[in-house]
């Protein structure tokens, strides 16, 4: 029988899981929780600075083709890096003061066509019931893996479709029906009064192209998250995909990967993926510290992204056929052992 991923589907096969964590000393994880204003506010003003910069160097250089380099890295700032600033700040451990989150997690959800309410809702559950399958909402790919929609999102299409859509339905008042069981009835009114401050904008933009006659305004705001958005895809399929649904042990379900310090900055250190889970209030910039604390007790890392699409890709071709297959993620010797719920994936492990 197919999985129904629908969070308002049949019940599930767990919900509210108590989740395995890496015993470590209370005083280590309490001084790694520990927020940072001035890193974090060094980090965003280089981002929002450096967006600034390529679309001042790409709206002088317009419309020649020597401003491509410019856009294309500002579209990745704006499409991919709004993407981590939304997740980090949502979380509200990017700053130590709450309204600095709150500023960047407004206009990164902006950029992304996110609405902040129903998606900080959506994102609780996530790490709630972590790919259980009819409770994590945030499942990227089902199984069997639709690979046309995966690589048709590299370009944003799938996110600007759906998104659009909700913001439409939004505006008239209405929450999708898989939004009505994340959203509290009193938070519903700032859903829909956001979505139509963000479709006045849009509007503008798009008055603002046909009075100038040209797509230049939508270049720097909307375009962006389609001609930006591989980065975050592509990060973003690493984060769970290939692994196991319906487990209790993060370890089994969530992926760490080493990468270049420029995709870590694009990425604020998410792709320290495993660790964000298992300790969620520990901010970004302070991942790679809880990496080596809890190390001995995790999977290594996959060395790249390279290393771990050669592993990943093997395993979705093969869930096209058998969606079962999945990932066991080899632990150090060091390590807890995984509990007995381990042995009923044992059968469809990919190696």
């Amino acid at each position: 029988m197919p999985r129904d991923y629908s969070i308002i589907g049949p019940a599930p096969a767990l919900s509210n899981p108590s989740w395995y964590r890496t015993k470590v000393d209370p005083a280590s994880i309490r001084a790694l929780m520990v927020k940072d204003d001035r890193r974090a506010g060094r980090d965003a003003v280089l981002w929002l600075g450096l967006m600034v910069v390529f679309a001042g160097l790409g709206i002088a250089l317009w419309p020649s083709w020597w401003s491509t380099p410019f856009w294309l890295a500002y579209g990745v700032l704006y499409g991919s890096g709004a993407d981590a600033r939304w997740h980090e700040c949502g979380h509200k451990t990017a700053f130590e003061t709450a309204w600095k989150n709150e500023v960047i997690y407004q206009i990164a959800s902006f950029m992304l066509m996110r609405n902040p309410v129903v998606w900080r809702a959506s994102h609780v559950r996530h790490h709630t019931d972590t790919v259980i399958v009819g409770r994590d909402p945030e499942i990227v790919a089902m199984r069997p893996p639709d690979l046309l929609r995966i690589l048709i999102n590299l370009f944003g299409l799938v996110n600007l479709w759906v998104f659009g859509q909700r913001m439409f339905l939004h505006a008239t008042g209405h929450l999708h029906p898989e939004e009505e069981p994340l959203v509290r009835e009193q938070d519903r009114p700032r859903v829909f009064r956001v979505t139509r401050i963000w479709l006045a904008i849009y509007a503008l933009v798009g008055l603002a192209c046909l009075s100038f006659g040209t797509i230049l305004p939508l270049m720097v705001i909307g375009l962006p998250m389609l001609y930006g958005a591989w980065h975050h895809i592509l990060t973003g399929l690493l984060q769970h995909l290939g692994l196991a649904e319906n487990v209790t042990d993060h370890r089994l379900n969530t992926r760490t990967v080493l990468m270049n310090s420029l995709s870590q900055f694009i990425y604020l250190n998410m792709n320290y993926h495993l660790e964000h889970h298992m300790f969620t209030m520990v901010p970004y910039y302070n991942l790679p510290a809880l990496h080596e604390l809890i190390k001995h007790d995790t999977p290594a890392p996959d060395p790249s992204m390279i290393a771990a699409f050669r592993r990943l890709l093997p395993v979705l071709l093969r869930q096209l056929r058998y969606e079962n297959a999945v990932i066991i993620p080899d632990l150090p010797p060091s390590a807890t052992p995984y509990g007995a719920e381990v042995e009923l994936l044992k059968e469809h492990a990919y190696r």
